[in-house]
């Protein structure tokens, strides 16, 4: 390795340390290392020999990274996307139709364990379309409800719908901010997750995985077989942010049968990098501008905004410029290289790492730095193996996705739901967390793990 390439390998290391120790200001922490990466390659520009020849190579000139460079690694379509999304759901959220949906449910539920596992399952088919936290947030509350209504503690119900939200953000492009990644790399629209290259999509192994984590969830539940009496229903007065939810998902589809620049024939009509970005933000903003002069709701607006999630955008954006910083540096090729060797060319080896490496640190650090940096890394490893990298990508976001819910701080999802547990009085134990967890993870990423295999090999 070249000294440029171990100095970038140090910080890029120091920089993940440091995420893990203190996660609540990672934002400042990638920002930190972005602006560090643009100031050795503007200092390399601008004299190569300015730090001598042996500290650490920091003038290396075959490392040019400036605001240019920077700036162009950021992925602006992808931003939009998480903050529109955002906005939207918020919006959605706000109009209760997704508690009056879990209200429907519970009420033709004959007991307990039919009543878990729907709220699960249903927790799972709106994630696939809404943020993994705002689900949780939407549905714990019915489960809390119902709970209380039978005297039984909800700690069970909240963990098995935390987990079965976290499961489904790999099933659409806006399930996840891990799938929106994916796709932007690997240069897929909404209708590839269904059916990509004539193979079963993404959608469909997720669900695989679903229903197998179902029949879990079923044998876990297999003796709570109080009947339950759920008559109550909340009441929707606005459906116009349910048809904005629905509007964005079909203009989503619509535009996938439109090719991106590089996917487009010679003459042929194609359209913008950022045209999801668009599309994301065009509906949350339609939905604002209704609240603001037509409803005189100034203040589900602001709060609206309040809502998108800032911590992540700001710290995808500083992310996208530090991995454009390792790989201007030559860190990428080292990582993937070192990764393809263990496993001796062998692609079901090197399959069989990525997915379960993923799901083990996914388990204990966010998925969403983690997934950035593979999905630079993928590429590499795929051209030393000599195979398409489809088949690694896909089982990045299955492990990466599902590792999340190996452990209680392995996802937002079961953070959120554990705080709103706490809040109720409920202290939930790791032990007791995992208990639920552990079998619905192994049960979906197996799952998920051989169809890929025998799918995509």
């Amino acid at each position: 390795m070249s000294p440029i390439t171990v100095t970038a390998l140090v910080i890029f290391a120091l920089t993940y340390v440091l995420m893990m120790a203190f996660q609540k200001i990672r934002p400042h922490v990638t920002v930190a290392s972005a602006l560090i990466f643009i100031a050795l390659g503007v200092v390399s520009s601008v004299n190569p020999t300015f730090f001598g020849e042996g500290f650490f190579a920091l003038g290396d000139s075959s490392y040019s990274y400036g605001f240019a460079e920077a700036l162009g690694e950021i992925d602006w379509n992808v931003i939009m996307m998480i903050a529109g999304t955002m906005g939207t759901v918020y919006l959605f959220i706000e109009s209760k139709m997704p508690q009056l949906m879990s209200d429907i449910l519970i009420s033709r539920m004959p007991n307990v364990k039919w009543a878990v596992v729907a709220m699960s399952l249903f927790a799972g088919i709106v994630s696939a379309f809404v943020d993994n936290v705002a689900t949780v947030l939407m549905i714990a509350p019915v489960a809390l409800a119902f709970c209380k209504k039978l005297d039984i503690s909800p700690v069970s119900s909240i963990i098995c719908i935390a987990v079965s939200s976290n499961l489904q953000g790999a099933a659409t492009l806006v399930g996840d901010t891990t799938s929106i990644l994916l796709a932007k790399q690997a240069n897929l629209d909404f209708s590839d997750f269904f059916v990509d290259d004539g193979k079963v999509g993404m959608f469909w192994i997720v669900e695989a995985g679903a229903i197998v984590s179902a029949l879990i969830i079923l044998f876990m539940f297999r003796k709570e077989k109080a009947p339950i009496s759920f008559n109550s229903r909340t009441k929707v007065e606005d459906k116009f942010p349910t048809f904005l939810l629905l509007g964005t998902v079909i203009a989503l589809i619509a535009v996938s049968f439109i090719p991106y620049k590089d996917g487009a024939a010679e003459g042929q009509f194609y359209k913008p990098d950022i045209t999801n970005g668009i599309i994301c933000i065009a509906f949350f903003l339609i939905g604002a501008v209704r609240e603001l002069l037509i409803k005189k709701n100034t203040e589900i607006v602001k709060n609206a905004f309040k809502e998108i999630d800032y911590y992540t955008i700001v710290l995808l954006t500083a992310l996208f410029v530090v991995i454009g910083g390792v790989k201007s540096a030559g860190v990428i090729d080292v990582i993937g290289s070192a990764i393809a060797s263990l496993g001796s060319g062998s692609v079901f080896i090197v399959y069989t790492i990525i997915v379960w490496m993923s799901v083990i640190l996914s388990a204990f650090i966010d998925n969403i730095p983690y997934t950035a940096t593979m999905l630079s890394i993928v590429p590499v490893i795929a051209m030393d193996i000599g195979v398409e990298p489809k088949l690694l990508y896909y089982g990045l976001l299955c492990g990466a996705t599902l590792g999340g819910n190996l452990t209680p701080i392995g996802a937002s999802a079961n953070i959120t739901g554990i705080g709103i547990l706490r809040k109720e009085g409920y202290e939930v134990k790791s032990t007791t967390f995992m208990k639920y967890g552990v079998p619905f993870t192994l049960a979906a990423v197996i799952t998920g793990y051989l169809l890929l295999w025998f799918i995509w090999k």
